[in-house]
């Protein structure tokens, strides 16, 4: 770690390479990314400055840590003038104070697309028309030694989206790709963590939520930047790789084909009064007694759907389990099969199995929402009436054969 003096305030930051400057801040009371997913760990909002001949801001940051963010960039500019910033993504968790950038650095120009222009009119009530310079695909903007290169990532996870290559550094600034929930802590290379501890499934969650729907995209994307040497991934959340870059490009990989990392079984039931989470935990050990390990069980009332869904991608094998509720599928299952279908999920193996005191019907509600969807579903004659009994034991010992084939 370096310290920054910026007038009379001493502010933090750290060298990426020579002369580009992680200037992000974390922030660890935000409850909710998107208001909408929990971050139990935090979140790093991640932007860069480059000092050459020109200077460059890659990317701002969110409202919550603005201040914090502009006393950061003040104290790696030294009294210089920002010359150029590029807008990878125009999300407000990244460009949010773009307005406020502008009234500190009167001189600024504006780097994007021609949708990220249209954005920024749709966001702000300011005139960037004449200092904004727009780019393309292949397009290089030269800084002194350093050589920005551009290209375009629609849809991941805005159509807006691009990456910047640095053709001297060979590092690529990856907007909301290879992203994750989880504040830094000083330590902003994977390399200074144990990733697959302390990050992994949070980068997983991150994936799956925010950017699983376009697996497509992605793989689009990580072919233009297998033909890049690529020394360094910078992204707009989480630790910055400088080592192992194999190891995320793979997972990325992986995740948006929808291929599984775990050939084993995920549960997700709903039960109000027990009776549906006891028929799920006798088959997870009649599972287990066919040897089944790693077996994953969640109560879809108890645990956020996003730390489902993330298991989703992970898992081969899902059973899904509810009661019936309203003469429909309980509230809280039906929003986790209605997630999924949204995300796109795809290439697993499922079943299903329902509970009801009278007129059953979630089963035939979940199979229709699954029947939608690019899954194999396993039929099942399991349908517990109120509490399992001994009489149901073989529909269930089918069930778990079957899901196992």
């Amino acid at each position: 770690m370096i310290i920054i003096y910026g007038g009379d305030i001493m502010n933090f930051s750290r060298k990426v390479t020579e002369d580009t400057f992680y200037v992000g801040v974390s922030d660890r009371r935000l409850a909710l990314f998107e208001n909408i997913f929990p971050i139990p760990k935090g979140v790093s909002y991640n932007s860069y400055v480059i000092t050459d001949e020109k200077t460059v801001l890659l990317d701002l940051m969110d409202d919550s840590v603005s201040k914090q963010g502009f006393d950061n960039i003040a104290g790696v500019l030294n009294g210089r003038k920002l010359d150029y910033v590029v807008i990878n993504h125009m999300e407000p968790d990244h460009c949010s104070n773009l307005d406020e950038l502008i009234l500190r650095y009167p001189e600024v120009k504006v780097v994007g697309n021609v949708k990220t222009l249209k954005m920024i009119e749709q966001f702000y009530d300011i005139d960037v028309i004449e200092r904004f310079i727009t780019v393309k695909e292949g397009d290089n903007l030269e800084i002194g030694k350093h050589t920005l290169s551009f290209v375009n990532a629609p849809m991941v996870h805005w159509p807006e989206v691009m990456v910047t290559y640095d053709v001297y550094t060979k590092a690529l600034f990856a907007a909301d790709a290879f992203g994750t929930f989880g504040a830094l802590g000083g330590n902003i290379f994977n390399d200074e963590y144990d990733f697959e501890a302390e990050f992994l499934e949070e980068a997983r969650r991150y994936y799956t939520n925010i950017v699983g729907k376009y697996g497509a995209q992605v793989q689009a994307l990580l072919k233009k930047a297998s033909s890049l040497d690529i020394k360094m991934i910078c992204p707009l959340h989480g630790p910055i790789w400088r080592t192992n870059l194999e190891y995320i490009i793979d997972k990325y990989n992986k995740w948006s084909l929808y291929e599984p990392e775990l050939d084993s079984v995920l549960i997700a039931y709903a039960s109000m009064y027990g009776n549906t989470e006891n028929a799920v935990n006798v088959l997870a050990t009649v599972l287990a007694e066919k040897g089944v390990k790693n077996i994953k069980v969640y109560d879809v009332s108890k645990t956020d759907v996003s730390y489902i869904l993330s298991d989703a991608f992970k898992y081969k094998r899902i059973i899904f389990a509810a009661p019936t509720y309203n003469g429909g599928i309980y509230p809280k299952m039906e929003t986790l099969l209605l997630d999924l279908k949204a995300h796109a999920l795809k290439d697993r193996k499922v079943a299903v199995f329902d509970n009801g005191s009278w007129a059953a019907s979630a089963k035939k509600q979940m199979l229709e929402i699954l029947g939608s969807m690019k899954v194999e579903v396993t039929e099942s004659s399991l349908a517990v009436k109120s509490s399992l009994k001994s009489s149901d034991m073989e529909a269930l010992n089918q069930l778990a054969e079957e899901i196992l084939k």
